[in-house]
């Protein structure tokens, strides 16, 4: 093994471990797996000449960078999906700003191509063995058994990646702040990023977390029961008291494979307290409206997203639904009261 020098970078997806596992580095002969950290250069600057450090700090790249990356599957509609290779290769892509990186099988035709790293070495252990960032989970649950009376759940969910799910979300984190609720906040789903929770917490949230704190880079293909466990063990740890809220964001849109699976889940389901549906514009909003009423049976308790700052599309709108709308962009505490109380 090979000592790592000072000088990298350790990315948000990164989140579980800390320098100090930071150590070793080896060409181990090894199937790579979620989580296992690698140590790497960048030998091309593509889409993504960023990384976002664990702290929210965005480190700019060069030819030559080093750092920690971390082995995970992305599904996003507006730039890659990616997966784990099989193998341990030469070179990887960098999935995403956090340090996700896997092999990309597609690209969105407006995005560039991806920033290579070449992989010196896994990241090891002094006893040579893998660092895997799932061994390290931040999040362990005081409790085994949900209580009947809980936080209210406020569940936001939208019609794909950038339809403003977000930005709904913290709207409401500010309004239950506001109006003096004590708020937690979690991203469920999705690709490691900070910049949303933080938002979340810059909002009102007192407590935001999200699947990194499981050591999870992304949650893309994982099993049900892993999703389900990560909504369910931060319901166990931050939504106890029943004079709170919790406001929780899932990811991409609802024709995703794990926006549908946690949509589909009674554990879920049973949590909801209200429902924001967040859209791009005002047709996404119908048809949204209509694949939760026939796929899941849900209706939403109040419509939000990018549409809601458009006038013109609240006017399109207003012929299909009467569910109120609220704007995420500007924020009224009296609508938002109305809707999430």
């Amino acid at each position: 093994m090979k000592k790592i020098s000072p000088g990298y970078i350790l990315p948000s997806a990164a989140y579980t471990i800390t320098k100090r596992h930071v150590r070793f580095y080896d060409l181990v002969e090894k199937e790579p797996e979620v989580g296992d950290v690698i140590y790497g250069r960048v030998t091309r600057l593509g889409q993504h000449a960023q990384l976002e450090n664990k702290s929210g700090r965005i480190h700019r790249l060069n030819d030559g960078s080093k750092a920690v990356f971390v082995f995970g599957n992305r599904y996003a509609p507006d730039c890659y999906e990616g997966f784990i290779p099989s193998d341990l290769r030469t070179e990887i892509d960098l999935l995403a700003r956090s340090g996700v990186v896997g092999k990309i099988t597609t690209k969105n035709s407006s995005v560039k191509d991806p920033t290579l790293v070449k992989i010196l070495g896994y990241v090891c252990d002094e006893n040579g063995r893998v660092v895997n960032t799932r061994k390290y989970s931040l999040i362990k649950p005081t409790q085994t058994t949900k209580k009947n009376n809980r936080s209210k759940l406020i569940l936001v969910v939208g019609t794909s990646m950038n339809s403003g799910k977000s930005t709904s979300a913290a709207a409401c984190c500010w309004a239950l702040s506001t109006m003096g609720y004590d708020v937690r906040a979690s991203k469920i789903t999705g690709t490691a990023s900070l910049k949303d929770i933080l938002h979340m917490q810059d909002t009102g949230a007192k407590i935001v977390n999200d699947f990194t704190h499981f050591g999870f880079p992304s949650t893309y293909m994982l099993s049900e029961a892993d999703l389900v466990r990560i909504f369910n063990e931060l319901d166990l740890r931050f939504a106890n008291n029943p004079k709170n809220y919790w406001v929780v964001e899932i990811a991409d849109g609802m024709l995703q494979r794990e926006t549908a699976i946690l949509l589909g889940s009674d554990d879920v389901r049973s949590r909801i307290h209200k429902l924001v549906f967040a859209a791009h514009d005002a047709f996404g909003a119908v048809g949204g409206i209509e694949v939760l009423k026939n796929r899941f049976n849900l209706v939403p308790d109040a419509l939000s997203g990018v549409c809601s700052s458009s006038p013109l599309a609240l006017r399109e709108l207003s012929d299909f639904t009467s569910i109120p709308v609220f704007n995420n962009l500007e924020w009224d505490l009296k609508k938002l009261s109305e809707v999430l109380i």
